[in-house]
């Protein structure tokens, strides 16, 4: 978590336009702050499996408790009511998809102007070499197979 700054609440509030940053079971969940205590953030599977929309909610249901960044890796594109002004033009919508249309992917677009999920770009990279390593094996068995050899036993000419 390098690229991301511990936001203390003690008092304060983010900045505005801010790309909020908060932990889930297994990913991070991702947020616009919009100023009055509120957050824009695509729902998605936060309610369990059920796909939520676009929506605007207190800071403290965004985060459920849980600790929350401001994430800080690269400006952003516009201006910060701009950004606002960006994701509140998504509230509503209700076309989330996991690997294609995420938190993300909302937060990214609202800032940068790029449709894009870092977090699924990395789960990607990693099954692509978990898919490799799987494949090198299975070509190794086969190949030993071929030849009448199982890995870890040598050869004997009879």
């Amino acid at each position: 978590m390098a690229e991301l700054e511990q936001l203390a609440l003690q008092g304060r509030e983010p900045p505005l336009g801010a790309h909020l940053v908060t932990p889930r079971r297994g990913y991070l969940h991702h947020g616009i702050y919009v100023g009055d205590g509120k957050v824009v953030h695509y729902a998605g599977l936060a309610g369990g499996l059920n796909r939520g929309p676009v929506e605007e909610v207190p800071l403290a249901r965004f985060t459920r408790a849980r600790p929350v960044w401001v994430k800080s890796h690269a400006p952003s594109n516009f201006e910060c009511q701009e950004v606002i002004l960006r994701a509140r033009s998504r509230v509503g919508e209700n076309c989330y998809r996991l690997l294609t249309n995420n938190c993300e992917h909302f937060c990214e677009w609202c800032l940068r102007g790029e449709h894009r999920s870092y977090q699924v770009e990395a789960l990607l990279a990693h099954l692509r070499v978990l898919f490799a390593t799987v494949r090198l094996v299975t070509q190794s068995a086969s190949v030993f197979g071929r030849a009448g050899l199982r890995p870890g036993r040598a050869a004997t000419n009879g």
